[in-house]
């Protein structure tokens, strides 16, 4: 993944997706054009500790918490193109009809676009939404390096991006985001759109299967302890048991 680096060999490709990794210069000149955009839509735009992007439609009364909407600029190394992107651009969509329309709010309307929401180039994944939530300290965070040791606080300071909003006691009156979908359920099923009633919820773990060297040819098979073949009975437990539970475990 060097190539990702943030010199920024990132591009959308019509066939391949889109390579738009986290705080590379791509992401900059995404983050840019967002905020033009933005602007000029009447948002106030403003960026937090952790690189979070705000925008912000006034409302009539700008002491209620906002009604929250967002999503996330970066991709995976070929991503959709409207995997992220399509929740800010819906966004500010909804900024910009209601302008057209002459519509006030009471609640002010805020956009938000998370730093690192895939997780490709800085792990784990959902990283500015995880330390706005507390999932994630902002250090521990900042502290995070890619696959070439580039730290991600520097990144941010790098492309200019490391605000000064505090990440803390954000307060949202609701929130909504539109998302592609990223199964195959809506087209299966010939829907155009649909309500999300819940969510995907992961856990990782990391299993390390010890084997013993031997020769490929000589070594007769009751004598062989292979740690491939280990594996692959354990992959196939796994395939089973998600299986056994249907539609919320399938693989």
């Amino acid at each position: 993944m060097g190539q990702f680096n943030g010199n920024g060999k990132n591009r959308c490709h019509s066939q391949r997706g889109c390579k738009r990794l986290a705080l590379t210069d791509l992401d900059k000149q995404g983050r840019e054009l967002y905020i033009k955009w933005a602007e000029e839509a009447g948002c106030t735009v403003s960026v937090d500790q952790v690189g979070n992007i705000f925008c912000v439609r006034p409302g009539e009364d700008m002491s209620l918490a906002p009604v929250g909407t967002g999503s996330h600029l970066d991709t995976q190394p070929s991503g959709g193109k409207f995997d992220g992107v399509f929740g800010v651009l819906s966004g500010l969509e909804v900024v910009r009809s209601l302008n057209d329309l002459g519509i006030k709010t009471k609640h002010p309307i805020e956009i938000s676009v998370w730093t690192n929401e895939e997780g490709s180039r800085f792990a784990p994944a959902m990283m500015g939404s995880g330390v706005v939530s507390g999932r994630f300290s902002l250090q521990e965070i900042l502290d995070s390096r890619d696959v070439d040791g580039l730290r991600l606080g520097d990144e941010l300071q790098r492309i200019g991006f490391a605000g000064d909003v505090p990440v803390t006691g954000r307060q949202f009156h609701a929130f909504f985001e539109t998302h592609i979908e990223q199964g195959p359920y809506l087209e299966a099923e010939e829907k155009q759109i649909g309500v999300v009633t819940g969510g995907q919820g992961q856990r990782w773990f990391n299993a390390t299967l010890t084997g013993r060297e031997s020769h490929a040819g000589t070594t007769p098979m009751h004598l062989r302890k292979d740690a491939l073949l280990a594996s692959t009975q354990l992959i196939q437990k796994v395939e089973d048991i998600a299986k056994a539970h249907p539609r919320g475990a399938e693989p």
